[in-house]
């Protein structure tokens, strides 16, 4: 964890740290102002929901990173839009019984050092689930190499979120994550 020097991993409440997580987002997701107004409401929300986990990366003071889950629930807005795909590939059996990241994101000046590892490690660390879920844009971005190296397999591609044009991919993985050599360097 060396490259994690001067970045501290701690548990926050999410409701209170909201508008810098969202800040945190916007730079990292690229999101408009007008999407982190609707987001606030969405983490708000999620706050409150029974297992949530939430932790921040903090780096002087400032958080430069975040991540929060919980149990996940079929009847969830997420889980109602990915089961059709989840069930088309056979994988419907993943919305029972894990863990769902729900947002994971880390600074650009503070990507590629292990902070985002160490976030959702820590996180599905903490769940108590043997397995876990996410979604991530369906390309090849550092994201989904880092999901991968930890042991998190494409569970089903080309899902459509309401009021996006991207993409997503869902991903899975058995707990606790294994950091993975690149496939390209076995």
């Amino acid at each position: 964890m060396d490259r994690l020097t001067g970045v501290t991993i701690e548990a926050i409440d999410l409701a209170a740290w909201a508008p810098q997580a969202l800040d945190v987002q916007a730079v990292a997701f690229g999101l408009t102002p007008e999407e982190v107004m609707v987001r606030l409401h969405i983490v708000g929300r999620h706050a409150q929901q029974p297992g949530v986990i939430a932790l921040g990366a903090v780096s002087g003071g400032r958080l430069v990173g975040f991540g929060y889950g919980m149990p996940n629930r079929r009847e969830h807005w997420w889980s109602t839009v990915i089961e059709p795909y989840l069930v088309a590939r056979g994988n419907g059996g993943w919305l029972d019984g894990v863990f769902a990241v729900t947002e994971l994101h880390v600074l650009p000046e503070f990507q590629g050092r292990g902070v985002g590892s160490a976030l959702i490690r820590t996180l599905t660390g903490r769940s108590g689930a043997d397995r876990s879920i996410l979604s991530a844009i369906d390309a090849e971005t550092p994201a989904r190499r880092l999901y991968r190296s930890l042991g998190y397999q494409d569970l089903a591609r080309a899902v459509h979120f309401p009021n996006t044009e991207r993409r997503y991919a869902v991903m899975g993985a058995d707990l606790p994550l294994v950091q993975r050599a690149p496939a390209n360097s076995r």
